[in-house]
């Protein structure tokens, strides 16, 4: 199995308010530096009036694009350690930003630091995280009395049924990790008695949820 990167689920927004300055990370999956820089813009298009904008993106299985700002905010205590924890967490093909309205009250360089974090974790969070890898596609038909045992075998995590479609038979559209396909086909096999039948097989690269 080849696993390639993580990245968010879907866009999502976070807020937090420390010590009277609101904190808003917003954040969004995306593909290249045109989808980042375009949702950096709308971002402070929608928030003109803030304090600051701090904006990042990361982009490439190896992090091989990296952009990041302090937005104002004094050197290393907001784009920077936003971006060091996206790499310690993995995460790439994603950008952010996160917005301060200032409240009135200094946080100092630690308190700045660990505002901004803590605000793209929550954002983080609400997106959800998603495993991107290359996954065996299967496509079967199978007898209608094996549709049952099957959706278990699939509910314990020995593969994923992503599609389902009730005709004559049922179809089903399963995804399997590379390594496991051969053993899926045995079991296939095995509970509806050799009866299964192959339509297609394929591989694509899927976006699967983690577990938390």
């Amino acid at each position: 199995m080849a696993n390639r990167y993580k990245t968010v689920r879907g866009e999502a927004e976070g807020q937090l308010v420390i010590e009277k300055s609101k904190f808003i990370a917003a954040i969004r999956p995306v593909e290249n530096q045109e989808e980042a820089e375009a949702f950096l813009s709308e971002v402070r298009s929608r928030h003109w009036s803030a304090t600051h904008n701090v904006p990042v993106y990361l982009l490439g299985e190896r992090f091989e694009i990296q952009k990041y700002s302090d937005d104002g905010e004094p050197s290393g205590t907001a784009g920077v350690p936003v971006l060091q924890m996206l790499m310690k967490e993995g995460i790439t093909n994603v950008a952010l930003v996160i917005t301060r309205y200032f409240g009135g009250i200094k946080l100092g360089t630690g308190g700045l630091v660990r505002a901004y974090t803590s605000a793209a974790k929550e954002a983080l969070e609400k997106a959800g995280i998603v495993q991107v890898k290359d996954m065996d596609v299967i496509l079967a038909r199978v007898g209608y009395t094996y549709h049952g045992k099957l959706e278990n075998l699939a509910q314990k995590g020995e593969f994923i049924i992503r599609h389902t479609v009730f005709e004559d038979e049922v179809k089903l559209e399963i995804l399997s990790d590379p390594e496991r396909t051969e053993g899926v086909k045995t079991l296939l096999s095995e509970v509806t008695s050799g009866s299964w039948r192959l339509l297609e097989e394929k591989q694509e690269l899927e976006r699967i949820p983690l577990k938390t």
